[in-house]
C-alpha cells in the first residue's frame, strides 16, 4: 500500500542509565490510525514525548506532515494533540481552569465543543478538582480537550488503560470519526501494551521492544505474513522447529507461522487460521525475549 508519513524520523537515540531507546527509521503513515505496542518498560512512552514534544533531549532527525516541519515550528505544535497518563494535568485546577487554560494556549480550540465533550463524555462538572477526579475521567478530560481543538495529528500515551470497556467503545468512535472528517488529512497514534483494547481501530502497528521497533505493517499485510497453526499434542514435534512461536498444553499447542514456512506443516492434518493482531503482537513480544 503506497502512502506518505505524518510522521518521520532517522536515528532517533534517547540515552538513559540503563536504558536506550534506538529507532534507526520511523514511518508512521497518514490518514491512519497507528498504535505502537510493547511491554512496560519497553519504550513507547519515551518515543511518543519525544514525537510529541515533550522531551528535546534526544538526538537524530523528526519531521511532520509534509516532512519539512518540525517541532520548533509553533505551527506544527498547534496542529497536534497530545494526551498522557498521570500528572497530565495541575491536581488543583478545575476543569473551567482547563477550558480556561485551552483557549488561552490554542487559537484552534472551541470552548462550545469542549462543554458538549464534557457532557458527553460524563465528566463530573462543578468545582471538582483534577485531583478528585478517577483515573478514568483525567484520561476523558484529556480527550475533551484534544478533541475541542482543530488538529491534524493526535498522539495518545496509553488513552484506553484506565477507561471502563463501554468507555473503549466510546474512544474508539471517537477515533474512527475523527479519521473519517479528516478524509485522509487526519492521523492518530497510540500507545498499549494491550492491543485487544485498541485493535478494532488500529489499522497500523508497530511492536516495541527494548527500546527499538522489531516489526511493523499495515494490520491486513501482518495477518497475511503469519499463520496461526493448532494441532495435538504428539504434533508438537513434528512442527516446533518450524514455528515462530508456540504455546503448548497437554492437549496440544497453539503456534504462529511465517506465511513464507507454512509448506513446512502442510499435510500433517493441523488446523490453520488467520491470527488476531494480539496473537501476532504477542508472539513478535515473546519471539525476541526468547532471542535475547
Amino acid at each position: 500500500m503506497k502512502y506518505t508519513d505524518v510522521i518521520t524520523g532517522k536515528n532517533i537515540i534517547k540515552r538513559y542509565k540503563n536504558f536506550t531507546l534506538h529507532q534507526p527509521a520511523l514511518h508512521i503513515p497518514k490518514g491512519f490510525t497507528t498504535a505502537l505496542v510493547g511491554e512496560n518498560g519497553a519504550g513507547k512512552s519515551t518515543l511518543l514525548n519525544i514525537l510529541s514534544g515533550v522531551r528535546l533531549d534526544y538526538e537524530g532527525d523528526i519531521t511532520y506532515f509534509d516532512g519539512t516541519e518540525d517541532m520548533k515550528d509553533e505551527k506544527v505544535k498547534e496542529r497536534i494533540g497530545f494526551t498522557a497518563p498521570n500528572n497530565y494535568y495541575f491536581a488543583n485546577w478545575t476543569i473551567e481552569q482547563i477550558r480556561q487554560m485551552y483557549g488561552v494556549l490554542y487559537d484552534n480550540f472551541h470552548s462550545e465543543r469542549f462543554d458538549a465533550l464534557v457532557q458527553e463524555l460524563e465528566i463530573p462538572k462543578g468545582n471538582k478538582k483534577v485531583s478528585q477526579l478517577s483515573d478514568g475521567n483525567r484520561i476523558k478530560l484529556q480527550l475533551a480537550g484534544v478533541l475541542a481543538r482543530d488538529t491534524d495529528l493526535l498522539i495518545m500515551d496509553e488513552p484506553a488503560s484506565p477507561l471502563d470497556p463501554l468507555m473503549r467503545e466510546m474512544l474508539c468512535d471517537k477515533l474512527r470519526c475523527y479519521i473519517e472528517e479528516g478524509k485522509g488529512e487526519r492521523s492518530v497514534l497510540i500507545s498499549t501494551h494491550n492491543i485487544a483494547d485498541m485493535e478494532n481501530v488500529t489499522d497500523y502497528v508497530c511492536i516495541m521492544e527494548q527500546g527499538e521497533i522489531m516489526e511493523e505493517g499495515f494490520v491486513p499485510d501482518l495477518k497475511e505474513k503469519y499463520i496461526l497453526v493448532k494441532g495435538d499434542a504428539e504434533q508438537i514435534p513434528l512442527v516446533e522447529g518450524a514455528l515462530f512461536d508456540m504455546t503448548k498444553s497437554s492437549y496440544g499447542f497453539e503456534g504462529i507461522i511465517l506465511a513464507e514456512r507454512s509448506e513446512d506443516v502442510a499435510g500433517l492434518g493441523l488446523t490453520l487460521e488467520t491470527p488476531t493482531l494480539s496473537q501476532i503482537c504477542v508472539s513478535v513480544m515473546r519471539n525476541y525475549c526468547r532471542r535475547k
